[in-house]
């Protein structure tokens, strides 16, 4: 179950039990962490999932992953099974999930599948460190990410989003997703690394490419080993390597300029001291800036791609959106201060974060025996939050296939239990660039919408991938409507 951007570092008065075992009230986080504090040991496991001799799960997964959640759900809120010889449970509660990402999260760390998955692929950066590396890498990037750093960013998060409109034409068709993968991987490089990288886009796309391929949980191949000599592998390996190799021309370009001239996460990167007064090696730089370049371009494209469909699917939702804008912006700019001013605007984008996280399963493993509500874990086992499900729980959503925007108005978020939503993770490895993906995805969503909309050219919802990000299995080609 191979898996990278999955992540974000980037998180009642009593409890009664259904025959499916699903908890139909929550107990308190107070209440969670008082009964994880007694002895793990007498407390029951999860019950398991049935599974073949050798083999467990594996064949049920691979053959249909969504399939597979959703009969793991129907067994309650705690089910253990085995994949490809590795024993995982899946905790669909969203208590459980903030026990596990919050209340005691020190008690558990990314799981060592993700490690494995994830070998050769930016093994220094944020993503995949862990404790006190960790810890003084997040303490050395955050200023990278404050609010008035973030206003700063805005302006080319708009400039380049004009860009595409002026360059798009009516009635031409578009793989939107292509479309937004450029226009985010353009914002992101030129916000925090001050770099122009239209010539150097081809090294990103086969990088996220392969990357995707590689961690695609359909495959049997995602379950072998990164040394053994698969197709998947030879590609994923070159295309690291090429990509790799741009980043340190990048580093390199930069050491050879005046590096006071710059104010940005690279600098950042390149001159920060830790708690002992060294900086980072250029490999962790190097992991850094990988990191960054993928995860926080991919992610925020899947959702702009998302998005779209949504609207192009839903033209009376399109023109609320439009009347918002055009009521509040006229013909001017978005700015960050517009944004409190867009209610509507931030509730479609909840509502396809709701519909389609693209960091769409959280990883990790606890680092002794523990209790998770009820229920005995044991060391070392593989444990899943799986977003999507969560997300799409009808405990908690009302028609939750539905594209309702106006579901998150009033006190409906704070109503829901903490951790029935979470695009970005939780507690201390919550995703760090997600200030800067929401406001992007406002302020991309704010200037293109005014301009155009897309007409989806397929019928119905895409099908959908569990890679490495959730991505739709095959391009979606919409045709420009420009106003």
């Amino acid at each position: 179950m191979s898996d990278t951007a999955r992540e974000g570092d980037a998180e009642g008065s009593g409890v009664s039990e259904g025959a499916s075992g699903r908890t139909d009230a929550h107990e308190s986080g107070a209440e969670r962490t008082a009964a994880s504090d007694e002895s793990s040991t007498d407390a029951r496991e999860p019950p398991r999932l049935d599974g073949w001799p050798l083999v467990g799960n594996t064949v049920e997964f691979v053959r249909d992953p969504f399939g597979f959640y959703d009969r793991l759900e129907s067994r309650g809120d705690a089910v253990r099974y085995s994949v490809a010889g590795d024993e995982f449970c899946t905790f669909f509660d969203p208590d459980y999930v903030e026990q596990i990402l919050v209340a005691e999260n020190e008690r558990f760390r990314k799981a060592q599948i993700l490690r494995d998955s994830a070998a050769g692929f930016a093994e220094q950066g944020l993503l995949l460190t862990e404790g006190e590396v960790w810890r003084d890498q997040r303490v050395r990037i955050q200023p990278a990410f404050t609010p008035e750093k973030i206003r700063g960013y805005a302006d080319a998060m708009v400039t380049y989003a004009d860009r595409l409109c002026d360059n798009l034409a009516d009635g031409e068709v578009v793989d939107v997703g292509d479309a937004m993968s450029e226009l985010t991987l353009k914002i992101l490089a030129k916000s925090l690394f001050d770099v122009d990288v239209a010539g150097r886009r081809a090294v990103v796309r086969e990088a996220t490419a392969a990357l995707n391929d590689r961690g695609d949980a359909s495959g049997a191949s995602a379950f072998l080993p990164d040394w053994v000599p698969t197709p998947k592998n030879r590609r994923f390996e070159r295309a690291m390597s090429d990509f790799e190799s741009m980043v340190d021309d990048l580093i390199a370009e930069r050491r050879t300029g005046d590096e006071s001239e710059y104010d940005d996460l690279l600098s950042i990167l390149l001159d920060a001291e830790g708690p002992d007064g060294t900086t980072m090696s250029e490999a962790e730089v190097r992991d850094q800036m990988v990191t960054f370049l993928f995860a926080g371009h991919e992610t925020t494209s899947l959702a702009l791609t998302y998005a779209w469909h949504l609207l192009g699917r839903n033209p009376d939702e399109l023109e609320r959106l439009r009347a918002e804008l055009d009521a509040e912006l006229g013909d001017r700019r978005a700015t960050m201060a517009d944004l409190p001013d867009l209610p509507y605007t931030d509730r479609v984008l909840k509502e396809t974060l709701r519909l389609y996280p693209p960091a769409y399963v959280i990883f990790r493993e606890p680092t002794e025996d523990v209790r998770v509500g009820p229920y005995h874990v044991r060391e070392g086992t593989n444990l899943t939050l799986p977003v999507f499900e969560i997300h799409r729980d009808d405990r908690f959503y009302d028609d939750p296939d539905e594209f309702r925007p106006d579901r998150w108005r009033d006190d409906f978020e704070s109503e829901l239990p903490d951790y029935a939503y979470f695009p970005f993770g939780g507690g201390p490895r919550h995703c760090i660039g997600m200030r800067f993906a929401t406001a992007e995805l406002r302020l991309v969503l704010a200037t293109m919408a005014r301009e155009l909309a897309f007409e989806p050219t397929y019928d119905g919802d895409p099908d959908l991938t569990m890679a490495a990000t959730l991505r739709p299995e095959n391009p979606l080609e919409m045709r420009v409507e420009r106003r």
